[in-house]
């Protein structure tokens, strides 16, 4: 008798059903692609890789990261640290959402957040890295560029607001620049937040339906959206020239926003050499007495309404 019998069949024997189990599984694994309805085949590591991370597991983890972004600080104010974190990448690729993560935790007083608008016409005179350097960090602070001297290799390139040749002299100077920095003591490190066609046209159509974020869809980025494959070119040619080893590009794949967050700040305290000097708890002494002030009646003074 052999294993095609139908006594095998209405017998399984274990072999058979682990072949069943597999087929199974091979059969729960099986998802249609909706952009063109083909069918594929994932793994399971691929799937939970895929599967949507969980805002409590997402909450706890940010939390924890973020202790640890304040220990960082408290490293970086002693011994006098200068860092600087660029973030590049496409529009609506959730540069934004990561830098305020980041810096929510933290002193404003020892990181700021650098976001320059279109340059002056006296600006545009100047040395093109003279605006830059005004906003570079001194000893013990952290200062993150949301955008940042790329936009020459990026927008200025691809929608010709500046000449062929400001544009080569950039690629020329600008790891020159940086290493200049690097070799001063700044700490420089430079993500590249990348998101794909389908994802960034999701998040634009979403920006047009909600008004609290609809300032978000700037002309500039409705525009990105007809040049995808410009944009595409400017940004490996920029890596040919910029990726150099005091100062290398890491790539952020953002098309889940919450791992992106999350994989961003791991990365970035992996870093950096920091170890924990948070100050010991304050055992805070009782308050003063007062006995002699009186606070002046209420009905003299105007309060906000209490509306909720």
């Amino acid at each position: 008798m052999n294993e095609f019998s139908p006594a095998i069949a209405e017998s399984p024997t274990p072999k058979s059903k682990d072949a069943k189990k597999k087929k199974k599984k091979k059969k729960e694994d099986k998802l249609v692609d909706s952009n063109n309805g083909m069918s594929t085949y994932i793994t399971m590591s691929e799937r939970e890789s895929q599967s949507k991370l969980s805002s409590r597991e997402y909450e706890k983890e940010l939390v924890r990261l973020q202790v640890e972004l304040v220990k960082l600080q408290y490293w970086v104010k002693h011994v006098g640290a200068r860092i600087v974190i660029i973030f590049e990448g496409r529009d609506a690729a959730g540069k934004g959402g990561t830098i305020k993560r980041i810096t929510e935790p933290l002193n404003p007083r020892g990181c700021r957040v650098v976001a320059l608008g279109t340059p002056s016409d006296r600006e545009k005179t100047e040395w093109y890295f003279q605006r830059y350097v005004a906003h570079l960090p001194s000893a013990g602070e952290i200062v993150c560029f949301d955008r940042s001297w790329y936009n020459r290799a990026g927008v200025e390139h691809v929608m010709g607001f500046c000449t062929d040749e400001q544009y080569q002299e950039f690629l020329q100077t600008c790891p020159e620049f940086e290493r200049m920095l690097v070799r001063s003591g700044i700490i420089l490190i430079k993500y590249w937040f990348s998101v794909s066609d389908e994802e960034q046209e999701r998040r634009f159509q979403s920006r047009t339906l909600d008004p609290a974020r609809r300032w978000k869809l700037s002309p500039m980025d409705l525009e990105s959206r007809d040049r995808w494959v410009e944009y595409s070119q400017a940004k490996d040619r920029m890596f040919a020239h910029t990726n150099i080893p005091e100062a290398p590009w890491f790539t952020v794949e953002a098309d889940d926003k919450k791992r992106a967050r999350l994989n961003c700040i791991v990365h970035f305290l992996s870093k950096i050499p920091y170890v924990d000097m948070t100050p010991e708890a304050l055992e805070l002494p009782p308050r003063k007495s007062a006995p002699n002030y009186v606070r002046p009646p209420r009905n003299e003074q105007f309060f906000v309404p209490h509306v909720y």
